[in-house]
């Protein structure tokens, strides 16, 4: 019986990817690849799933490329498309596994007979299904939702590697965290899509310090069962990259005209071993928990930890990315210049107890320079440290206003001295100004030109330029706070005490200016 459809990711239009001219276009996995030095980026429907998409091309180009040491990626490098002939050849030999509704063995699937027929709107996190809340789309679950075949093949993509852990229907199996749901997926962003593909292209084989390798290890497309050998611990990092965490099976039917996707099965499949360490993540020790990796916060952005990102010195830090460490490597023995100028892109997603919060992208600059020089990195770890107190001591500020507007004789008293009551008060005052919020904004953007003339320009007089930025953060946020306080002589006294306790400690904590020479 010939099975009634198809969808072969190999040459069907799927991959979303932004040209050189900044026009959005769908491509086919063999375009994609074939075309990357053409291309600027690849953009998901969110974070998680440019994530995985993302670590999809890389499984294919280790497989085709390695690369297998330093000289084999300084090729690679060098070239200015991948080499056609080879991509080519691999994904002609394995087409037959990439078809998204192929009868015998479909992409990325599996049946299940233990789990009954559901919608795909449990697919993605940003639809409201089980645990989750709406995020973006407005869908539930008890309406539906069709996809097309290319929504489909993205999500499946996605779901098998940022899946979240919980009750599945089948007694004693539940499902288990993908290998991308917790933490933060860093990606090193060249000036096109191929750039980008290898800069997180780590020598493979690796070295075991990067990841376990065995001789048995190849992505999941060509296993005839993925699930077989059952195990915790991946052959490799093209089966790890590849790591099969669902059984999925869409129910593909023709919907008008169109083919589309309203069910699948879903149930739980392999577990990944908590041991393992992500090479695209940072981690911290924990003396209790162990390896923790870094996640995304709400109220902080990222790059107020970028020292701690970058640092291969860090005490605490168990695992700075060994994408980033290959790349010091490239640096120190010249294959990349230091001089070279790439960025830095989070991306993943905040969860808890099985529930999605938020997605989150951010990026900031990436001076190679940083990856091979300790004493710039902890020339940014002090003017972070700084940044930091100076929130602190805005927040500090604006609470001697909210004393003397709240406190009879604030003169003699100490915040210690307070009671709770009015802690809590001049607490809520404070968060209600939107101080640190706006003092943080302010300096979201001029962060990255200093992160950059900080590696490319005297050293001292760049500190001292964001020094300036940071005295004018505080203030503009501080002023702006003052005007909740209102416009009578008890509110004039209170906002001139928050003055005089920032202006004193913005003398204490910043070094006088010094022009910056270009």
């Amino acid at each position: 019986m010939i099975h009634p459809f198809s969808f072969n990711l190999v040459d069907e239009a799927w991959l979303p990817c932004v040209d050189a001219h900044g026009t959005a276009q769908t491509l086919s996995l063999r375009q994609v690849l074939t075309q990357a030095h053409q291309l600027t980026a690849l953009a998901g429907d969110s974070p998680p799933q440019t994530a995985a998409l993302h670590r999809l091309l890389l499984a294919v180009l280790h497989r085709v490329f390695g690369p297998k040491d330093e000289e084999a990626w300084a090729d690679l490098w060098q070239a200015e498309p991948f080499a056609a002939d080879e991509l080519n050849r691999y994904l002609d030999t394995w087409q037959h596994r990439f078809d998204l509704f192929d009868a015998e063995q479909p992409f990325y699937q599996a049946p299940d007979r233990r789990v009954r027929a559901k919608s795909v709107i449990s697919l993605s996190h940003d639809r409201a299904a089980g645990n989750n809340a709406t995020l973006f789309d407005h869908h539930t679950e008890d309406e539906g939702e069709i996809l097309t075949p290319a929504q489909a093949a993205r999500a499946l993509v996605t779901a098998q590697v940022f899946g979240l852990a919980g009750l599945s229907g089948i007694k004693d199996a539940t499902f288990t965290d993908g290998t991308c749901a917790g933490g933060i997926i860093f990606v090193i962003e060249g000036d096109s899509l191929k750039e980008t593909l290898l800069l997180n292209m780590i020598m493979y084989p690796p070295d075991p310090d990067m990841f376990t390798h065995t001789g048995a290890d190849k992505p999941a497309w060509e296993m005839d069962s993925p699930f077989e050998p059952k195990r915790d611990m991946p052959l490799g990092y093209l089966d790890y990259l590849t790591w099969q965490n669902r059984r999925i099976l869409f129910e593909p039917e023709t919907l008008a005209t169109e083919v589309g996707v309203r069910l699948m099965t879903m149930g739980p499949a392999l577990r990944v071993n908590a041991d393992i360490l992500d090479p695209m993540k940072h981690y911290r020790k924990d003396e209790k928990l162990g390896a923790l990796a870094t996640q995304f916060s709400e109220e902080r952005v990222l790059w107020r930890d970028s020292a701690t990102l970058l640092s291969f010195q860090e005490r605490n830090s168990l695992q700075t990315p060994k994408t980033l460490a290959w790349l010091r490597l490239l640096v120190e023995d010249t294959v990349l210049e230091r001089g070279q100028l790439f960025r830095s892109m989070a991306l993943g997603m905040s969860k808890k107890q099985a529930k999605v919060y938020f997605f989150r992208e951010e990026r900031w600059p990436l001076p190679l320079a940083y990856l091979t020089d300790d004493s710039l990195v902890n020339s940014l770890a002090n003017a972070l440290d700084r940044t930091a107190t100076l929130a602190f001591d805005l927040v500090q500020a604006a609470r001697r206003v909210g004393m003397f507007l709240q406190i009879p004789e604030a003169d003699s008293k100490k915040w210690g001295e307070l009671n709770s009551n009015a802690k809590i008060a001049i607490n809520d005052w404070v968060a209600y100004t939107g101080l640190e919020r706006h003092y943080w904004a302010a300096l979201d953007i001029p962060f990255h030109t200093f992160m950059v003339d900080l590696a490319q320009k005297e050293r001292e007089a760049v500190m001292s330029a964001w020094f300036t930025t940071l005295r004018r953060a505080a203030r503009e946020a501080f002023e702006q706070a003052a005007q909740y306080a209102g416009t009578d002589g008890k509110a004039f006294k209170a906002v001139e005490r928050g003055w005089d306790h920032l202006e004193g400690r913005l003398k204490k904590l910043l070094p006088r200016e010094v022009t910056v020479q270009n």
